[in-house]
């Protein structure tokens, strides 16, 4: 089979053959025909701190996918050949105390898709029984194929507990983007967008937003405190992983208010930790992946009923050989969310 592998220590990727993965008893092979292109797998691809310190190349790149079933072990008893499916990113050990008490998504053993193991842009992949989700027909292919990161926004939002309460989201790549449609559909009260990618918050303010901010507006942390009475937002979403972002967040959270911070850092951030946490009596919540499967039974709702719409924020769909212009588009802040099309020529099982 064709797939992206990181081949070497260096930037870049390799459309190459590999061999098609092999089926343990309780494996569900899946025939990708949609992948989301996500900011790790940038980090990947361009080879960063991160990446150096994180993956061992050669790998079989990209987590956010979905697909047909194609084949499955000889002990699988939920899932059949043929049926359309996507599946959970986080594969955990499903034995040590996290796994056992409703906590497998942070799973201290847990081995990510396309990170630790060979992963999604492939014609391909091979994952755990456990961690296949059947898709419901309702479900668009681009919007199953990025229900990975739809969870992260899903799972941010539900344990920020937003309903009633103002938000303010830092970042609005495309988990942030989808964090918005998401809020207003948990009953948020109002919610307002920062981005330094004006672009990005014309987007945020069609999906939702009540009002959008850029972050190179020296004033904006202002600005949004008088739009909620000079005390600040109730509930801080931050996206980002930009230390100065994380600190705009806090400034502008009022005090005994909330923080979810789902932004990955790319070196360590510098807080005053007690004027922005300790003193204002802040909540703040680290958000890992998602639920499993508590989140997935939630975005699946939302995305069915109609309650929430991620479409607007796909915006390139290409055959998975235009890789590098995808990660071209996405460096240049020109695309929200690709997604990588697997459906061309292949080996059929």
């Amino acid at each position: 089979m064709r797939a992206l592998v990181k081949a070497a220590r260096q930037p870049g990727f390799v459309l190459r053959e590999v061999p098609v993965p092999q089926l343990g008893p309780t494996d569900v092979l899946i025939r990708v025909e949609k992948a989301g292109v996500c900011g790790t797998d940038a980090h990947i691809y361009h080879w960063d701190a991160w990446a150096q310190a994180r993956i061992h190349p050669p790998l079989v790149v990209g987590h956010e996918f979905m697909g047909r079933v194609a084949a499955v072990g000889t002990a699988v008893r939920s899932v059949a050949v043929g049926q359309r499916v996507s599946a959970e990113g986080h594969v955990p050990d499903l034995t040590c105390y996290l796994c056992r008490t409703g906590d497998a998504h942070i799973c201290e053993r847990v081995r990510i898709i396309g990170v630790d193991r060979d992963g999604a842009f492939a014609h391909y992949i091979s994952v755990p029984e456990y961690n296949v989700w059947p898709l419901d027909a309702a479900i668009p292919d681009e919007v199953a194929a990025v229900f990975d990161p739809l969870g992260n926004a899903v799972h941010t939002v539900m344990a920020a507990g937003v309903s009633a309460r103002s938000v303010v989201i830092t970042g609005v790549g495309s988990i942030g983007l989808m964090a918005i449609p998401v809020a207003r559909a948990a009953g948020a009260s109002s919610v307002f967008a920062v981005d330094v990618n004006p672009a990005k918050l014309d987007l945020a303010r069609r999906l939702g937003a009540d009002d959008v901010f850029l972050a190179t507006d020296g004033e904006y942390v202002e600005r949004v405190l008088a739009r909620n009475g000079g005390e600040g937002v109730d509930v801080l979403l931050e996206m980002s992983g930009s230390g100065a972002a994380i600190d705009a967040g806090l400034r502008m959270v009022r005090n005994g208010g909330r923080a979810a911070l789902l932004g990955i850092p790319g070196d360590d951030v510098r807080l005053d930790l007690a004027e922005r946490i300790i003193f204002k009596g802040l909540t703040v919540l680290g958000i890992n992946g998602r639920k499993m499967f508590e989140t997935w039974y939630q975005m699946q709702a939302m995305v069915k009923s109609g309650r929430i719409d991620v479409r607007p924020i796909i915006t390139h769909v290409l055959p998975y050989s235009d890789f590098d212009r995808a990660f071209a588009l996405m460096r240049s802040g020109e695309a929200a969310k690709i997604v990588l099309d697997f459906t061309g020529e292949r080996d059929e099982r």
